[in-house]
């Protein structure tokens, strides 16, 4: 088991639970967010030393979140995955204790009720599955796995290079197979899954993305997925990623979220942001920053 803490943040009654799986290596910020030069990370000196070096390059990790909300357990997001075959060197054939951390902080995978899938990218659907006896099975078998009913018709109708299609064979297809995937209908004004949990349409990253809004006694936290890679886009809005499927959608949804959220007391969890990872939107300049709010 691991002997570092589950960092986590209270959310009114709710406790959000934070599953490392593996940092992301540095050339990830380049390709990612191209736009995010060194010279203009270097410019937001509040993004050191958390969440760029000295030298401008973007810090950025993959990770899960976890709660338990009125008697089910929930994780949001669910990482690269072990022994996958990827074209991207940094997510291929992992050996990470993902699943150990995931226990320990009190989600063991048989006991796991709910699994959210922000939207249908490698390294958020990578432990969907794990590898038994030669075969990819569901790694929650107990749980109902939900995405947006959007996201699952567009990769269905969508020409996918042999990458992506390895990706659905190996995390996305055997859930399927399953009858464990629930792709539903969220609307334009979101979905509200049980008492205090919504989806949010967040779409542009991919068309069906969604957030995962959180409430409980008048607090509200918001995890990201990928409508927000990193605190830089805080900044800079309109730095997308090179794989966005609609850049000018992405942005605009990036800067309808952070305006909504603004000097409210909204807890802010980046999906992809490195330590302290979690943090509130206050005016910077003419666009935002993140006032950081530790792990408990």
């Amino acid at each position: 088991m691991p002997s570092t803490p589950i960092p986590s943040w209270t959310v009114g009654d709710l406790t959000v639970h934070r599953i490392d799986e593996v940092p992301l290596p540095p050339a990830t910020g380049p390709w990612l967010l191209p736009g995010a030069t060194p010279e203009l990370v270097a410019r937001q000196d509040w993004l050191r030393p958390d969440f760029a070096g000295a030298d401008g390059v973007l810090r950025l990790d993959s990770h899960s979140f976890a709660f338990v909300l009125d008697g089910l357990r929930v994780l949001v997001d669910t990482g690269i995955g072990n022994g996958k075959e990827r074209a991207n060197p940094a997510w291929h054939d992992l050996r990470t204790d993902y699943p150990e951390r995931l226990t320990a902080a009190g989600f063991p995978p048989d006991a796991v009720d709910l699994v959210l899938l922000t939207h249908l990218h490698a390294d958020h659907v990578g432990w969907n599955t794990r590898k038994a006896d030669g075969a990819w099975v569901p790694t929650f078998p107990h749980a109902r796995y939900v995405t947006a009913r959007a996201e699952r018709e567009f990769w269905a109708g969508y020409a996918m290079d042999e990458a992506r299609a390895q990706m659905f064979r190996d995390s996305v297809l055997p859930v399927e197979r399953a009858g464990l995937l629930d792709p539903v209908d969220v609307p334009a004004g979101g979905l509200e899954l049980a008492p205090g949990l919504r989806l949010v349409p967040t779409p542009g990253h991919t068309p069906g993305h969604v957030a995962v809004e959180l409430t409980s006694r008048g607090r509200t936290a918001l995890i990201t997925g990928d409508c927000v890679h990193h605190p830089v886009q805080l900044a800079h809005p309109a730095i997308g990623a090179c794989v966005d499927i609609d850049p000018r959608q992405s942005e605009a949804t990036r800067r309808a979220l952070l305006a909504s959220l603004v000097g409210t007391d909204t807890l802010l969890l980046g999906t992809h942001f490195a330590p302290p990872t979690a943090g509130r939107v206050v005016p910077h300049g003419d666009a935002y920053r993140l006032r950081p709010v530790p792990a408990a």
